[in-house]
């Protein structure tokens, strides 16, 4: 009788526990959660709930797994500008439980050597397949991760962006000794990878139009898991019966990526975003542990005073453009959009740690003679890349008129005073190093490097003027061409 009893309570136990693998059609079914994050640029204050949320789900779901699309590092100063840069971020990437990593073209800004000690460090691999370290710093990346869900096995394959001159959107000099093929290409070596598995995922630091592409023509793979491009996904992406997701940047949302598998087959597949604020719980050791990492008073000085709210990329590189022309003593200084990594500074105290945000990558200054007509390829070939204004000056203004009827955009340059500048004239123009090194320009001059950084100009400027007021500070406008009458 006393068997008979336990059997039942044992039976009805098994009933009320919500099974992991349940049978269907002569298949089991198992349920997989990727919680995904991409371009976190150092952000670190998602740590804690992130954690949160993986744990709670794992009370009933035995499948939980979090990944990072690439750029984990550069943006904020408590980890980029530490002694051993990046290490924090590695150090509450493994607390939170992270399973992989691609890299992200923000990933070599560290320098090799830290890089390979932050990879070493991690408790979880950072994949690659378009890479070859070969004779540089930096260990071989394995191209693709299996992901163990009980006994299936689920690829998933790393790629990385690359632009026009062959190499991620990094310093040039940081990825020295490494070469990088294309990721479409590249893609088709490890295809097969879904007939040998029945899955295939992408890790992908390609930017959602690539994501397309790469789904247009892997119609093998199940989803695709983004990056790059900042986008915020609230409803996947699905091309060509490929899932595209992607979760924003800065640990403003978790991506919830929830794959339902029968045998060896997604039968379901859903991306729902999580915003981080919405989150109430935390993680209460990491919420102590980012507490010590931004207990840094050198970080907290003050290096001078915005008497208005500065906004806006044309503002902050503005004041940017004004520091390093200021401090290198040169007639021009430019500074690229994309090297601002903040919206804009508050009025009132912009501290060091301000400045390492607005501008994280440790650029040098490089200085160069050149003359009117030089300088102009430098504007235009910017504008070209993208078709919008680009460099930010200090010591003149420019206006790019937009062609029309097969007529090539018109340039126009004034120097202070509002004259022409004189093509034919020699100047001295400021650049920081990642503009010297990556943009196509016309110049005879090789350059002479500063040890001096952009941020140094900055601190340096700031300590100079003390009080700073940049708004409404357009320098450089782009025109519809003229109507017709």
């Amino acid at each position: 009788m006393k068997k008979l009893i336990y059997l039942l309570l044992t039976a009805i136990l098994l009933l009320a526990i919500k099974p992991v693998f349940a049978q269907k059609s002569g298949g089991f079914i198992t349920e997989v959660i990727i919680l995904h994050l991409n371009d976190m640029h150092a952000k670190t204050e998602g740590f804690a709930r992130l954690k949160y949320l993986a744990d709670s789900l794992k009370r009933n779901h035995p499948h939980v797994f979090i990944v990072a699309a690439g750029d984990n590092f550069t943006g904020n100063p408590y980890i980029d500008m530490v002694a051993d840069k990046g290490y924090p971020m590695i150090d509450l990437m493994n607390q939170a439980g992270f399973t992989l990593s691609c890299f992200g073209n923000h990933e070599f800004d560290l320098g090799q050597e830290f890089l390979e000690k932050r990879i070493e460090q991690a408790k979880f691999p950072f994949i690659c397949a378009n890479i070859n370290t070969g004779s540089s710093g930096l260990k071989q990346p394995q191209a693709y991760f299996l992901l163990k869900s009980g006994t299936l096995q689920i690829p998933i394959l790393g790629l990385i962006e690359i632009n026009d001159n062959g190499i991620p959107d990094t310093h040039p000099s940081k990825v020295k000794g490494i070469s990088f093929t294309d990721p479409l290409k590249t893609t088709g070596e490890y295809i097969d990878l879904k007939k040998k598995y029945g899955f295939l995922i992408a890790l992908s630091h390609l930017g959602v139009e690539t994501d397309e592409k790469l789904a247009d023509e892997y119609p093998q793979f199940d989803v695709i898991i983004g990056g790059h491009s900042h986008t915020i996904l609230k409803m996947p992406v699905v091309k060509n019966g490929v899932l595209i997701v992607q979760a924003g940047s800065y640990q403003r949302f978790i991506g919830k990526l929830t794959l339902v598998i029968e045998g060896r087959s997604i039968i379901e597949k859903s991306d729902t975003l999580i915003a981080i604020e919405s989150l109430r719980g935390a993680d209460q050791t990491i919420q102590a542990l980012l507490t010590s990492y931004e207990n840094n008073p050198e970080f907290e000085k003050v290096a001078g005073i915005a008497t208005a709210n500065i906004p806006g990329k044309q503002n902050l590189g503005a004041l940017v453009t004004d520091a390093v022309a200021w401090a290198a003593k040169t007639d021009f200084a430019f500074q690229n959009k994309g090297g601002i990594r903040i919206q804009s500074l508050p009025e009132g105290e912009i501290k060091v740690k301000d400045i390492y945000r607005l501008d994280p990558f440790g650029n040098q200054v490089v200085i160069y003679k050149m003359k009117g007509s030089e300088i102009g390829t430098l504007i235009m070939n910017s504008y070209k890349k993208e078709r919008d204004i680009d460099l930010v000056p200090s010591g003149m203004t420019y206006t790019i008129t937009k062609g029309k009827n097969r007529k090539g955009p018109e340039l126009k340059m004034l120097d202070r005073s509002g004259k022409p500048i004189d093509p034919d004239k020699t100047y001295t123009v400021a650049l920081n190093s990642y503009i010297s090194a990556a943009y196509t320009f016309d110049h005879r001059d090789e350059g002479t490097t500063l040890e001096l950084t952009t941020e140094d100009c900055l601190i340096r400027f700031l300590g100079y003027r003390h009080k700073v007021k940049y708004k409404d500070t357009e320098r450089a406008k782009l025109k519809a061409p003229k109507e017709k009458n």
